[in-house]
């Protein structure tokens, strides 16, 4: 299950007798002594790894997560995409096969990461302010009026988008 939100019965271990089989990481035939069973295909023990922190599955725990084509363990799945699974906006839950916005630690919908005062939805790129707990674009961010009228340039005050996949 290439898009799975839950905890998957990822790493199983199986001894001897691979038979012949392919690795789905390396493509190389599977000639170990152990060999790795997830999202049902075999992977050679080195080959299974978190797409973030690239800690080896099998040598963390039994499980992993999948999610937009990344292989995941528990805590880099939990940072990327939140523990509850639904949006801070909306308080709807989110599909797992859908992206997601993430600002100070909260997950949001792409069609809920919205400003507070204009509603344009803002995209990964768009700078933004997160003034207790609530979004506003550059545009329209509090007091941004008067930074307007006494910097030039605009001087950012350090507070970017978090999206950062990995």
């Amino acid at each position: 299950m290439v898009n799975s939100r839950v905890e998957t019965s990822a790493v199983a271990v199986t001894c001897g007798g691979s038979s012949g089989r392919s690795c789905a990481g390396c493509g190389r035939r599977i000639a170990d002594r152990f060999l790795l069973f997830s999202m049902e295909r075999y992977w050679h023990t080195r080959c299974l790894k978190c797409s973030c922190c690239h800690a080896q599955l099998g040598e963390i725990g039994t499980t992993c997560y999948s999610k937009g084509g990344m292989i995941l363990c528990k805590n880099d799945y939990i940072r990327l995409f939140g523990h509850s699974g639904a949006c801070s906006a909306c308080g709807q839950s989110i599909p797992a096969s859908e992206m997601v916005m993430r600002a100070q630690g909260n997950v949001y919908h792409l069609k809920c990461f919205t400003c507070a005062t204009c509603r344009n939805r803002l995209v990964p790129g768009d700078r933004f302010h997160y003034v207790n707990g609530t979004i506003f674009c550059e545009h329209d961010r509090p007091g941004g009026a008067l930074l307007r009228s006494h910097l030039t340039p605009l001087q950012g005050n350090g507070m970017m988008p978090d999206q950062k996949v990995c």
